[in-house]
């Protein structure tokens, strides 16, 4: 029996006393993942991103291990449903505009010393103000860096369109503008190379892409050490207190700690190991977070329908953002369907061999979005589920 074989009789085992659809979170295989994340980020902490995760219990369970410290929220209303919950360290990695949010950190001591926001442009300093409704609690700053790579004087970008702050003198700029104002504190930088940390390098059956992959990736490497020290050299000149300066994700995760300007990790994905993190050189990891639909029709030779099964990744439209059926191996969509809402045609010989009632076990392709369909996840240890705990979306919460 392979190894994939014998996961799927054990889920199957484990889980069938529950109806599907149904989600899990296989415990050995996550408690590996975060080992592995911890050791390569070589004793630098690590912030859990808690987008790619999405539930109270597990980020809890991370949290409580060494190496991990303080979390990185999406939106102000998760930041501050976190804070009140009893999480004492959160960063919002994104700007917001939640005035109503805004008021309420302002005027809580808690919440105030508890969360960090993220700010990159005057008029957000602006709109924080607007919205204090009289709250004097002084609010957390962290500035964000754009990391993108920019080449042939500008002209050829590579990266995402985050933060305007792209060199030193901007970021700089800033911070003196945040330190100068009352009502706010600068105590952290973030940047994201998303460009590193979240695209494969290893693609099958895409060799030349792949090689073009590595090489933009290591000059884009270089490139940001470079100037990320330079960003940081400049802010402490103006905030010497500065607390920290993050960066990374899961696929960068030991070339950013190795950055003598970065003083922790940013990171998430690698606890799920959703699709997505098939194709990365950088480091291997055991799939986590599946979910199983159940077989409702045979329409006949080498053809099985699942229910739903239809749950798109965000990000730029195409295959890749698209579950991929799991368990049992050999199963692939019909490309004139795809996964559907209600339903999901699945092709190749495994399929004659499972019944009405039957599972099929898929990997989303981004990992905490498969909690927004789901309320709980059930935990499996070995062949038992040990606990089911709720998701952001079971305990009524979608901050996005």
């Amino acid at each position: 029996m392979t190894a994939r074989a014998s996961d799927r009789a054990r889920y199957d085992k484990a889980t069938a006393h529950l109806e599907a659809p149904l989600a899990i979170v296989d415990l050995d295989a996550f408690d590996a993942n975060a080992d592995d994340l911890v050791r390569r980020a070589g004793g630098k902490p690590i912030r859990l991103a808690s987008k790619s995760v999405r539930c109270r219990a597990l980020l809890e369970r991370v949290l409580a291990k060494d190496g991990f410290a303080g979390i990185m929220s999406f939106t102000l209303a998760e930041s501050l449903w976190l804070a009140r919950s009893g999480f004492d360290d959160v960063l919002l990695a994104y700007p917001s505009v939640d005035r109503a949010g805004y008021a309420e950190l302002a005027g809580d001591p808690k919440l105030a010393a508890a969360v960090t926001v993220m700010v990159d442009d005057l008029a957000q300093l602006d709109l924080i103000d607007a919205a204090r409704a009289g709250g004097r609690e002084v609010v957390r700053v962290c500035l964000e860096l754009d990391t993108s790579l920019r080449l042939l004087g500008g002209r050829v970008r590579v990266g995402a369109r985050r933060s305007p702050l792209h060199s030193p003198a901007q970021v700089a700029d800033l911070a003196r503008a945040v330190v100068r104002r009352p009502g706010f504190r600068l105590v952290g930088i973030m940047a994201y190379e998303g460009h590193i940390a979240g695209v494969g390098d290893s693609v099958a059956g895409r060799p030349f892409r792949s090689r073009a992959v590595r090489l933009m990736q290591a000059t884009a490497r270089r490139e940001l050490a470079e100037r990320r020290a330079a960003v940081v050299r400049a802010v402490r000149a103006v905030a010497p207190d500065l607390e920290f300066v993050n960066g990374g994700g899961t696929g960068s995760v030991q070339h950013t700690a190795a950055e003598a300007a970065v003083t922790e990790i940013g990171a998430g994905s690698g606890l799920y190991v959703p699709r997505l993190f098939d194709n990365y050189t950088s480091f291997t990891g055991r799939p986590a977070a599946l979910f199983a639909m159940p077989v409702v029709r045979r329409p006949g030779v080498g053809v099985v329908t699942v229910l739903g099964g239809g749950y798109p990744a965000s990000g730029a439209p195409g295959p890749d953002r698209l579950p991929v059926p799991y368990l049992p191996e050999g199963l692939r969509y019909d490309p004139q369907e795809g996964p559907g809402e209600v339903q999901t045609p699945l092709l190749g010989s495994p399929a004659d061999d499972l019944l009405i009632g039957d599972r099929v076990w898929f990997r989303h392709a981004k990992a905490g979005e498969l909690c927004e369909r789901f309320d709980v996840l059930h935990l499996v240890e070995g062949d038992a589920v040990t606990a089911t705990v709720p998701t952001y979306r079971g305990e009524g919460h979608t901050f996005l």
